[in-house]
């Protein structure tokens, strides 16, 4: 399985994936400014893995200053959070990531050194990376036992080794149902405009060799019309208290065209990804961005009169009610609703790394 983000001792190996699939290349960031640009502008992406690599940023942060206590420390260390939550809004894996290196530094700090402090930013960071290896495999394990053998899935945006720091979630659960001999066909969106799944998610069941077909997005509902997808598989960005989902755009329709069809549609996530201070899909903050990704294709080629103006958000949200069920590490969520989201959140409480 590839790997999308490493850290090497002196900072992150980091592939480009705005290169892919046509060029394999691998950034060496070393400073805090360049894991802003890499998050911003998308050279990483995937909830999962923005949280870790703004945690490695975090560390990269305050690496190379002498600090003369350990309040000094955690000052610089709340300072540089604050600065990297501001590169991407809407996936709240970047902001669980940050905080939970910030509180438990915090914690310390009235009993550790800042310069044992440092290091511990840099273990708690290797040790988030560490532990969405592991929330992976279990979302990939729980989701694989609602696909019965001979599963024609379709997914959406990337979700596997790519946008975290294993296999995946939806696509994790992919890999993982596909290993046990129950994936027919995979259909992948192309996800435009950014075209993550043209891109990526093809690129990437490629490697592993699992059959697929790459579709537009606007083809979805006359595949579900013609009986040729069995379930839908999406990641999140961020999910709240009451079942909202916040995805890739492109989502919402989906989810409405599987129920309209009668096809489950579920999303895998990690409990990080829950954001039990938010209700209502109106509170969930939608990342906007510029025209160029609208009106030309990779940025690249002109597909619309010059000075065309565009409306680009980057997510959607999807209400619970449109979603059968939510795969966590920790099992299955369902019905969704905030009743058994908070019952599933409070039984399966997210501990500090620590």
């Amino acid at each position: 399985m590839v790997k999308a983000i490493e850290w090497t001792g002196d900072g992150i190996k980091l592939l480009n994936q705005t290169l892919l699939p046509h060029q394999i290349e691998y950034e060496h960031l070393t400073t805090i400014e360049e894991v802003f640009k890499a998050i911003r502008e998308m050279h990483v992406r995937g909830a999962p893995a923005i949280g870790i690599t703004a945690a490695y940023g975090l560390y990269l942060g305050i690496r190379d200053f002498s600090f003369s206590s350990s309040q000094e420390l955690l000052t610089a260390l709340k300072e540089k959070a604050k600065y990297l939550e501001t590169a991407r809004p809407t996936a709240v894996n970047l902001h669980w990531a940050l905080q939970t290196i910030v509180q438990a530094i915090e914690r310390a700090a009235s009993h550790q050194k800042a310069s044992e402090l440092k290091e511990e930013v840099l273990q708690l960071a290797l040790k988030i990376h560490d532990d969405d290896r592991q929330r992976c495999n279990a979302i990939g394990k729980h989701g694989a036992t609602l696909l019965p053998k001979g599963s024609r899935v379709l997914t959406h945006c990337n979700t596997g080794a790519l946008a975290t720091g294993g296999i995946g979630t939806a696509l994790g659960i992919i890999y993982t149902a596909f290993q046990q001999g129950k994936i027919q066909q995979v259909f992948v969106d192309e996800t435009r405009p950014v075209l993550q799944g043209a891109r990526l998610t093809a690129w990437e069941l490629q490697q592993a060799g699992v059959p697929f077909k790459l579709i537009t997005d606007n083809m979805a509902g006359w595949l579900m019309s013609r009986k040729q997808v069995d379930a839908v598989i999406v990641g999140a960005d961020r999910i709240t208290r009451d079942g909202f989902v916040a995805n890739k755009i492109g989502t919402y329709a989906l989810a409405v065209l599987a129920h309209y069809h009668g096809i489950p549609f579920y999303v895998a996530a990690p409990l990080s990804t829950f954001d039990p201070n938010l209700i209502g899909g109106e509170s969930i903050p939608i990342e906007e961005r510029d025209c160029e990704e609208v009106n030309k294709v990779l940025r690249t080629y002109a597909i619309a009169p010059e000075g065309t103006s565009c409306y680009n958000p980057a997510f959607d949200i999807t209400p619970p009610q449109l979603i059968q069920s939510i795969i966590t590490e920790e099992g299955i969520v369902a019905p969704v609703n905030q009743e058994t989201i908070e019952a599933f959140i409070l039984k399966h409480t997210i501990q500090h790394i620590s």
